[in-house]
């Protein structure tokens, strides 16, 4: 029987807190996915952003500047990878960088080296963590903070499900922050033109979504027969239940 392959998205305000690399949360997400990969239950590839946060913490420039931001991402995607590689050695996991350009999906042949590389290290069990080569391609630090980059991942890479860990910790009627009787949609089969077209809303400064983009993935997902869970990352006890116990108590599942 074939292994499950998810892709998990981590967004940049799970990773930091007060202008530094959230220590704690990256070791938590690195002990689920061991988690997951126990037993070879699950086959994982990371999709992580962050390298500009993490550059941030080496290097106060200020984030406004494009150039600037470029630059914290060249120093921060080693120093961030350093990061993951002490960690998953915890667990005796070997983990890979792979940065991609904007433009990799537009070619076949280029979706084809890609996903050869990628079922490599996954047959060697090791862990895939993906980015955006944010240093010369600037779409995701304008548009999307890795969240249509995950489900790119997860379609062309024939992983089943993506699961997007963020500060948002599931889907609204609406807004949460605004509302106090905002109800959350545990399960979504539809996105209407409007929902997928509204403003981004980013809550952090070095994110770049906001819940649009997290629709647009999902959208993408359901579009081309594939799932997508959204959840907290900032605390995991849903994504558990939901990967690992089988049972959905929070969050919001995308599909049918």
């Amino acid at each position: 029987m074939p292994l499950k392959r998810i892709v998990i998205k981590v967004g940049s305000h799970v990773l930091t807190q007060e202008g530094s690399i959230a220590k704690k949360r990256m070791l938590a997400l690195v002990a689920l996915i061991a988690k997951l990969k126990e037993d070879n239950a699950y086959e994982v590839i990371l999709v992580s952003s962050g390298a500009v946060a993490a550059g941030y913490t080496q290097l106060r420039l200020d984030r406004k500047s494009l150039g600037n931001r470029q630059a914290l991402a060249a120093i921060g995607q080693p120093f961030l990878l350093k990061m993951y590689q002490e960690k998953f050695a915890t667990f005796d996991i070997l983990c890979s960088q792979v940065l991609f350009s904007a433009d990799v999906f537009e070619s076949e042949l280029h979706v084809a080296h890609a996903k050869r590389a990628i079922d490599t290290l996954l047959a060697n069990k090791v862990v895939p963590i993906i980015n955006e080569n944010d240093t010369v391609s600037i779409e995701e630090l304008v548009f999307g903070d890795n969240d249509r980059l995950s489900a790119h991942v997860a379609h062309h890479f024939d992983a089943s499900l993506l699961v997007i860990l963020s500060d948002i910790d599931a889907f609204y009627d609406k807004d949460p922050n605004q509302y106090k009787d905002a109800t959350r949609r545990a399960i979504v089969t539809h996105l209407s033109q409007e929902e997928l077209e509204a403003d981004p809303s980013p809550n952090n400064t070095f994110a770049t979504g906001g819940i649009v983009t997290k629709l647009q993935s999902a959208d993408f997902m359901m579009r081309h027969n594939r799932k997508m869970f959204l959840a907290s990352g900032f605390d995991l006890k849903d994504v558990y239940a939901y990967l690992i116990d089988g049972r959905h108590q929070g969050g919001t599942f995308f599909g049918t």
